[in-house]
């Protein structure tokens, strides 16, 4: 498939083998997983595992680099005591494609089935961690799916709102095929949310994430990060923040699993 001029304003993928591809020389275990998609590509994903957890975070990641550049991000995240299945959306690392909406929408699904197929993981101790425009295939991916919970982290309303702050006076022809309508999603679903926003993020502003909180009707709540950005929320928040995500795990997971659409 050809590529599209107007990828390059929105996604920015790095392939292999740019990147960090040696998580055991950072300390971090994984293992390599490949998994299919409905249109047939096949995507690749780590699969960290915490020793003795029975909860695991399914990571849709942000619109640059890899999967490989949130190495020292997965560290910290296994470190709370949970499994962790980052993978890397069409055309990013090592995986087939190019990106686009409707395909990383795809890619969502796929690697929670993928995931779910896997012994011992349960949707009712499943929670779905997006980042950014892995927020937007997050979300998507909970209208369908059974999860525990929902971990939404500097992510937008809408690629309309977003291009508007990106690129001011855009032509409207430019926005076309970047839609993620996240903020009309967001009502439909039941599951418990956690929002996570950087107070001076200039990528994405707070007020998108406020945005989503006020269209939600499920069981929510918003975690401000004084003084952080869009990059250094975990940096900045330090063990406050992983703690924050370790409560709303502990109090979410073991869940009946139902679905999380109404």
């Amino acid at each position: 498939m050809a590529r599209d001029s107007r990828d390059g304003l929105f996604y920015f993928p790095t392939n292999y083998p740019t990147g960090f591809w040696e998580p055991e020389s950072y300390g971090l275990k994984v293992e390599d997983c490949y998994f299919p998609t409905e249109d047939g590509l096949t995507l690749h994903s780590w699969l960290a595992l915490s020793p003795g957890a029975d909860t695991c975070i399914l990571w849709s990641h942000g619109n640059a680099g890899n999967l490989s550049d949130r190495l020292e991000n997965i560290i910290r995240m296994v470190a709370i005591g949970v499994n962790v299945f980052i993978y890397d959306y069409r055309g990013y690392g090592r995986s087939e494609g190019r990106p686009e909406e409707e395909g990383l929408y795809r890619d969502g699904r796929a690697a929670y089935d993928y995931l779910t197929s896997l012994p011992g993981v349960e949707p009712g101790r499943l929670f779905l961690f997006g980042r950014a425009l892995g927020g937007a295939v997050a979300l998507d991916t909970a209208l369908t799916r059974p999860l525990a919970g929902l971990i939404l982290e500097s992510t937008f309303t809408s690629g309309k709102e977003l291009f508007a702050h990106w690129y001011p006076g855009a032509a409207p022809g430019l926005l076309e095929g970047f839609r993620f309508p996240s903020v009309s999603k967001i009502a439909k679903l039941s599951a418990p949310m956690l929002m996570i926003h950087g107070a001076y993020d200039e990528r994405i502003p707070i007020k998108h994430g406020l945005k989503l909180l006020a269209a939600a009707t499920g069981p929510k709540e918003f975690y401000r990060i004084d003084r952080a950005g869009h990059n250094d929320t975990y940096f900045i928040g330090g063990q406050a923040y992983f703690d924050r995500i370790a409560a709303f795990i502990r109090e979410h997971s073991a869940g009946i699993g139902a679905n999380g659409s109404r």
